[in-house]
């Protein structure tokens, strides 16, 4: 292939090639999950990109000629490195590879998953350090294009060798088999490809192991595990927000000055967003205005005040708990980023020392560190928005609202007794809650030998990313059921009485889900709000009304 055929598959465009290029090096968590949510984006190869895919694949080629053994390459795989093959025979080796890892279980990875699988694969082997012929990236990008989608079963990694068993699925594909889902059916590989034109790929030596034998399943969970965490973030603070005014609460706990002096980035961002969220209301104010609410003590020795200057701890160090996860969300920020932009199969080709090394980039220790302590700073917001929720709806702590959040009835009312409101919206939020936690412990110290004991250390990077969405998803209801429940707070104070921004939030929920005056079923309406957080509308609001 010349360098133009290599940066793009298909005739481009007249006019100026404005397509997003992928170099190996410059992807970002904002690039993939665009591709994730845009059926049929449109990617090429860097031209710099191409050059360096094409000399690696030349110095491969030269050292095969040489007959020495190269890893997976003219040698068995695993701990069948010690038996060496001619090179006539490493264009089968590739095959036989492929299909011997495909067992793959579970359900099917989701589309979105799946669309970022391609997109990292493609880019990590177009850094040009793995040797493979262009056409194995020219096709994955060609897959994503024209939205074929391997149909890649959810489990089967140990996250090292890489993720060999979901990405033999995506290899498979490319050489014409299996199947894929496109236009909505699942179909043969074989069938879609020669619909679309397109020609399956023949892998020559090490396109196989080099398609496999890398983090890109892993990456791709984890990719769309903080996108999810990082919109958490925000409406988390935007619960808090609400319900710090639905309990009537102290808004000067988010004051500047208390943070500067613990000035943890993501602490202090959370508390100037609380902040921000909660100007102008009239039912969170400020700790001046609180402490006036009381009456002097003048020379009495002691009063009982009528309202506390101090909230519960759920309230008030909301920004310390959701700080963290903002501040996980940073660190681990770098790392998805650099794993995305790194060659993570074995061996790879150094062309400028004419030589191939051997050695474990396809180890997924940094994926697996940062969803386990991703998953860990995101459980924890489950865990502080269903302490809110307590706090909202126990008539002991509430501050003058109603019971479980009924509405007022007078006791001559025929309703009166009769209606349990948010009662079992708080058993809903203690279960997902609960799993949420559960389901946060660390999966990178669950290694398991395997592979003939070849591969004696592991990393579970794969399981931990899944892990790590299973958590988001968990998550979003617990914060759909306690934006709910502030809501119906507001509407039991007065939402006029709210600041402009969480108003324009509750105008939102209300939208979508109307007060509960009577009590009926409410699974709809958590579903209504969850789509809200899924597409970023309940942040939107927040800004807009800024």
């Amino acid at each position: 292939m010349t360098i133009s055929e290599i940066t793009r598959s298909e005739p481009a465009p007249a006019g100026p090639d404005t397509r997003r290029a992928i170099d190996g090096r410059t992807l970002t968590i904002e690039d993939v999950v665009h591709a994730m949510r845009n059926p049929g984006t449109d990617f090429r190869v860097a031209e710099e990109a191409a050059r360096a895919m094409a000399a690696s694949r030349e110095l491969k080629h030269e050292l095969i000629a040489d007959r020495k053994p190269i890893y997976g390459v003219t040698t068995g795989f695993g701990d069948s490195v010690t038996r060496q093959i001619s090179p006539e025979k490493a264009v089968e080796l590739q095959y036989n590879m492929i299909r011997y890892h495909l067992n793959g279980t579970g359900a099917p990875a989701p589309d979105d998953v799946v669309r970022a699988t391609l997109l990292i694969r493609g880019n990590c082997l177009a850094r040009g350090r793995s040797g493979v012929t262009p056409e194995i990236v020219a096709r994955l990008l060609d897959l994503i294009r024209h939205d074929v989608l391997p149909q890649i079963p959810s489990r089967g990694s140990v996250g090292a060798s890489g993720d060999l068993v979901p990405l033999c699925y995506v290899a498979s594909t490319l050489i014409g088999e299996g199947l894929v889902r496109h236009d909505g059916a699942l179909r043969d590989a074989a069938e879609v490809f020669t619909e679309l034109g397109l020609e399956p790929v023949r892998p020559e030596a090490k396109d196989g192991l080099a398609l496999i034998n890398g983090t890109s399943f892993s990456s791709a969970w984890s990719v769309r595990a903080w996108s999810d965490a990082a919109e958490l973030a925000e409406v988390a603070d935007i619960c808090t927000a609400l319900a710090s005014e639905a309990l009537l609460g102290n808004r000067g706990h988010f004051a500047a000055f208390i943070h500067e002096q613990k000035p943890h980035p993501g602490q202090l961002t959370s508390a100037r967003t609380i902040g921000d969220l909660l100007e102008g209301s009239e039912l969170a104010r400020s700790h001046s205005q609180v402490v006036d609410l009381n009456d002097d003590l003048a020379d009495r020795g002691f009063q009982q005040l009528r309202r506390s200057i101090q909230d519960r701890y759920s309230i008030r160090c909301a920004p310390h708990v959701t700080g963290v996860l903002r501040d996980t969300l940073d660190w681990s920020r770098q790392w998805v980023e650099t794993e995305i932009n790194s060659s993570n199969d074995n061996p790879l080709f150094d062309v400028e020392a004419r030589t191939v090394h051997s050695g474990g980039n396809f180890y997924g220790g940094h994926v697996v560190q940062a969803m386990d302590s991703l998953k860990v700073a995101v459980a924890n917001i489950a865990d502080l928005l269903d302490r809110q929720l307590e706090l909202m709806v126990d008539e002991k702590f509430n501050n003058g609202l109603t019971p479980n959040l009924i509405p007022r009835f007078a006791d001559d009312d025929w309703n009166a007794g009769l209606h349990h409101g948010f009662k079992g919206m708080q058993i809903a939020c203690s279960a997902l809650t609960a799993e949420a936690l559960k389901t946060s412990g660390p999966m990178s110290v669950f290694s398991r030998s395997t592979e003939a004991h070849n591969q004696d250390k592991v990393s579970m990077s794969a399981i931990a990313a899944r892990e790590a969405n299973t958590v988001v998803e968990l998550v979003r209801e617990a914060a759909a059921i306690h934006l709910l429940a502030a809501c119906q707070a507001l509407d039991l104070r007065g939402p006029e009485l709210a600041g402009p921004r969480t108003r324009a939030v509750y105008d939102l929920v209300r939208k979508h889900a109307p007060f509960v005056g009577h009590d009926r079923r409410m699974d709809q309406d958590i579903a209504a709000v969850v789509e809200l957080i899924r597409t970023g509308a309940l942040t939107d609001a927040a800004r807009v009304a800024a």
